[in-house]
C-alpha cells in the first residue's frame, strides 16, 4: 500500500503533540510537514508537498479559511480536511464548497480520523453524519431561486451515470467496473463534470449536483 504523506497544521504545540501520537499508530500513513499557521504551510509547501494536509480553522498569520482557498488555487489536487472546534453549518458548507474535502471537530475519535485520512485519498471526500446534515441544511436555505435543471450543463447521459455513482461514494475503480469502462475513461468524464459544475473536488461535485437536483439525494 502507498504510502499517504500528511502535513498537520495548529498553533497548539500540545494538539499537534497529540495528533503526531495517533498518527504514529496509524499504518502506511507518514506526518512529513508541521505548519503553525497558514503562512507557514504556504512557505513550506515550496519544497514539499503532502497528499493530506490537516487544517486547523483559528491561527495568526492567516486562518484555516484562506489558507484552504489558497491550497486549492495553487495546489488543486492536495486533500484538506479541516480540523477544529467550529461547528457552525454556514462555515462547514462554505469549506467544503470551496474545496475543503473534509471536516472533523477536534473532538472526533482516533478511528474515524484514520477514516476521513484514507477516505479523502480513495473517494476524494469525507462526510461524516454530523457535516452532512450541515450540508443538506445549507443546501436547502442556500437560495430561493429555482434549481438550474441538469440540462443547462450540457452533462451527457454518460456523465449523469458516473455523476450518480459518485454521489453514491463509489471510487474511480468501482466506477469503472460498474459501468465496464477504464479508469482512465471515468477520471476523463470527472474531470468534464467538474469543469461543467464549475466545482474543484468530487465534494464540491456532490454538493453542486444535489443543490442544483441535477441528481437526487
Amino acid at each position: 500500500m502507498e504510502i499517504i504523506k500528511l502535513g498537520l497544521v495548529d498553533d497548539h504545540n500540545l494538539f499537534r503533540e497529540g495528533i503526531k501520537s495517533l498518527l504514529d499508530k496509524m499504518d502506511n500513513i507518514e506526518l512529513v510537514l508541521e505548519a503553525v499557521s497558514g503562512k507557514d504551510l504556504l512557505a513550506k509547501l515550496n519544497k514539499l508537498v503532502p497528499d493530506v494536509i490537516l487544517l486547523d480553522l483559528e491561527m495568526e498569520e492567516m486562518n484555516g479559511v484562506d489558507a484552504t482557498l489558497k491550497i486549492k488555487e495553487s495546489y488543486p489536487n492536495m486533500k484538506v480536511i479541516i480540523l477544529t472546534m467550529h461547528k457552525e453549518e454556514r462555515m462547514i458548507s462554505y469549506l467544503m464548497e470551496v474545496g475543503a474535502n473534509g471536516y472533523l471537530l477536534k473532538d472526533t475519535n482516533p478511528q474515524e480520523l484514520e477514516d476521513a485520512i484514507r477516505s479523502v485519498c480513495d473517494k476524494g471526500f469525507y462526510f461524516n453524519p454530523f457535516v452532512s446534515q450541515a450540508l443538506l441544511k445549507g443546501l436547502k436555505n442556500k437560495s430561493n431561486k429555482p434549481p438550474v435543471i441538469g440540462k443547462d450543463y450540457h452533462l451527457t447521459t454518460r456523465e449523469l451515470e458516473v455523476l450518480e455513482l459518485v454521489t453514491k461514494e463509489f471510487t474511480t475503480a468501482e466506477i469503472a467496473e460498474e459501468l465496464f469502462l477504464s479508469v482512465r475513461t471515468i477520471e476523463g468524464h470527472r474531470k468534464n463534470l467538474m469543469m461543467k459544475l464549475e466545482v474543484k473536488n468530487t465534494a464540491g461535485l456532490i454538493i453542486k449536483a444535489v443543490r442544483e437536483k441535477i441528481i437526487s439525494v
